[in-house]
């Protein structure tokens, strides 16, 4: 009887020492994936417009205006573009959606339509991102003048 005790308590030291090893390697895992992660965060993606304000000038009601707004990225790591919005319905932004590396460039294209929209216009379309300034702003301005 008292083998059998031994042998089941060695047997629970055993498996014990085991599962101890077992988290400390889980362990060492995390860390090194938590430093990984704080390497990869040391750079940061920078949008650098060539143009943020775009007058498109006088246009008739009706006229749709297309502008394509170009950025490079200056930082160090790639920049994501996650929503880009505009302040109107009369105004549709398309944008990259693939990571923009540094070095290279990003566009966000904007058309109005300056149908039912008569008189001074300033369109404001918001830009969020993991870039530097992770909100960013562009925006079109002109007249429209009825017909």
């Amino acid at each position: 009887m008292k083998k059998l005790i031994l042998t089941c308590l060695s047997a629970t030291v055993f498996f014990a020492s085991c599962n101890q090893g077992a988290k400390n390697s889980e362990g060492n895992t995390t860390e090194n994936t938590t430093s990984a992660t704080a390497d990869s965060n040391d750079g940061i993606g920078k949008m650098d417009f060539k143009e943020t304000v775009y007058d498109f000038g006088n246009i008739k009601e009706g006229e749709v205006v297309k502008h394509v707004f170009k950025f490079e990225n200056t930082g160090t790591s790639p920049v994501i573009l996650s929503q880009v919005s505009a302040s109107c319905g009369c105004t549709t932004p398309t944008y990259t959606t693939t990571p923009i590396l540094p070095g290279k460039e990003g566009e966000i294209t904007v058309e109005f339509n300056s149908a039912g929209q008569v008189g001074q216009q300033q369109k404001i379309i918001t830009i969020a991102s993991n870039a530097e300034s992770n909100i960013t702003t562009v925006q079109l301005k002109g007249t429209v003048e009825a017909i």
